[in-house]
């Protein structure tokens, strides 16, 4: 039996979490005031149940307090030269990898990701904050777009800071998903309230340790601990932008909440992906692919794999391939190096996939595999694989955000794209094909933010991320990702009637 990893030990959290508030936003008030409660935010082991420790929390006041600093800070964060900022960042990439392994296991004891999967998030951060590096002085250089030598008139588009933008980020991802905007949002001059969800507050608060070790003021990255409810004070703030990664109910919410704020809102909300497996592929390989794609972190990923449709001259031989390969994950303690599923993060998960395996039971379905909770470790459920699906089941219409897929058999491509579209979700959509121009063709008539030839549950930097319909509105990544965290501003420049020419070169210079 392979080891487990180093054990993590608690009281490591204080030493990875230490300093993390701003002082001038610890306790509001000031000199003379009454002392005021503190609230605390357990931090509980999905795994064990036990409470690995207890966090500051903050309140509405606290929340108030800290928007404030955040206000105050900005101007003078967004006033240092580009390089300065692109330095403290350099620092913070380098101190994330100094620590990942203490990082990782911090992950996985509050959120119950296998070790091996923590560190590749960790690892996978890495080549994510060096294009943020790279590209954010490219996205943020003036362009000139326009020049008439004849009438002295040259235009041009900048980049200016928003000013202070909410960040209310997600468990599943929080390296990946919270840099999405907090880096961008930094390098391009805002000042950040970054709340962490309260399954993982505590790398929310290691992050913001390593920023401020790393020269990132600590008015100017705040993170802000708590549950809903002080998320909801958040972004009550009359903040510049508010960037949140959750659930469509909450999203939803949230955009009724500030409807009449004219604030810049971005919703990263979820989905509920298919994929298309044609006949002409390699059906192990395909197999193999799919499977991970729909189980890898549990299936909780915004991009994993929830729908599979299979062309029916391969369905039954793919089928089976793909429960072989599921067989194969290895269940168990997350600390474990050899564990490849463990236990869902959030308890209420299990009750939505029963709910999903029981309507499908009812409605027709065969469960091949899996289909319901186990004993150990605790809060998991079986990896489950349903076959005789339709869309009447709730397993094929809402999204899942665990270990479970539904295996649907389809008579032609035509078919495919219908029930890959009957979707109130867009937020990724794949086709395993050997012809590429068969997939184009495909994945063009399905409404989907992101398209996969022979691949899923993959985001790139280099791409945007973003979402039709109950996915989301606004995007990340990619350079329009690092522009969508700054406004635009126009600049009509009309040179007065007399300079010379070689005085209007010279403007251009120095714009440049």
């Amino acid at each position: 039996m392979k080891p487990k990893s180093p054990k993590f030990d608690p009281g490591q959290v204080t030493e990875l979490t230490h300093s993390a508030q701003p002082a001038a936003t610890r306790a509001p008030g000031g000199p003379g005031s009454a002392p005021v409660a503190t609230p605390t935010l357990a931090v509980i082991n999905p795994a064990t149940g036990r409470r690995i420790t207890s966090l500051p929390a903050d309140d509405v006041r606290r929340v108030r307090a800290k928007f404030a600093a955040a206000c105050a800070a900005q101007p003078g964060w967004s006033a240092l030269p580009l390089r300065r900022r692109l330095d403290a960042l350099r620092r913070f990439r380098d101190a994330i990898t100094g620590e990942s392994e203490k990082l990782a296991r911090l992950l996985t004891a509050e959120t119950g990701k296998p070790i091996t999967q923590s560190r590749n998030e960790l690892k996978g951060l890495e080549p994510r904050l060096d294009f943020f590096l790279r590209e954010t002085p490219r996205a943020l250089r003036t362009e000139r777009v326009h020049r008439d030598r004849a009438a002295k008139l040259t235009e041009e588009i900048a980049w200016e800071p928003l000013g202070v933008v909410a960040n209310i980020s997600a468990w599943n991802y929080p390296y990946f998903v919270g840099s999405n905007v907090f880096v961008p949002a930094l390098l391009a001059g805002n000042s950040v309230l970054y709340k962490p969800s309260e399954f993982a507050a505590g790398t929310g608060l290691a992050i913001a340790r390593l920023l401020h070790a790393s020269g990132v003021p600590r008015d100017v990255f705040i993170p802000v601990i708590g549950a809903g409810d002080v998320g909801a004070a958040l972004a009550r703030q009359p903040v510049a932008a508010l960037c949140f990664t959750g659930s469509y109910a909450t999203g939803r919410a949230i955009a009724r909440a500030v409807a009449g704020r004219m604030l810049k809102l971005q919703l990263e909300l979820g989905g509920k992906d298919p994929v298309y497996v044609c006949d002409d592929v390699d059906v192990e390989a395909a197999a193999a692919g799919t499977a991970e794609g729909a189980f890898y972190n549990n299936g909780q990923s915004c991009c994993a794999i929830e729908r599979l449709y299979v062309h029916e001259a391969i369905h039954d031989r793919f089928v089976a391939a793909f429960v072989r390969q599921v067989r194969g994950f290895v269940i168990g303690d997350p600390t474990r190096e050899e564990t490849y599923l463990g236990p869902l993060t959030r308890p209420a998960q299990l009750d939505v996939l029963e709910a999903q395996v029981a309507d499908a039971r009812r409605k027709g379905a065969r469960i091949l595999l899996g289909g319901s909770r186990r004993k150990r470790p605790r809060q998991t459920f079986s990896p489950t694989v349903l076959v005789g699906v339709d869309h009447t089941m709730a397993v094929m219409r809402e999204e899942s955000f665990g270990p479970i897929i539904g295996i649907m058999a389809v008579p032609d491509d035509a078919a495919a794209i219908g029930w890959m579209n009957d979707t109130e979700y867009g937020l990724t959509a794949g086709v395993y094909t050997r012809d590429e121009t068969r997939a184009r063709r495909i994945l063009a008539a399905v409404r989907s933010g992101s398209a996969y030839w022979n691949c899923c549950d993959r985001v790139s930097p280099r791409l945007p991320w973003s979402g039709a319909g109950h996915s989301g509105v606004g995007l990340t990544l990619s350079r329009h990702g690092i522009q969508a965290l700054c406004r635009p501003k126009a600049w009509h420049l009309q040179q007065p009637v007399g300079l010379t020419a070689g005085r209007l070169q010279g403007t251009e210079n120095r714009a440049e």
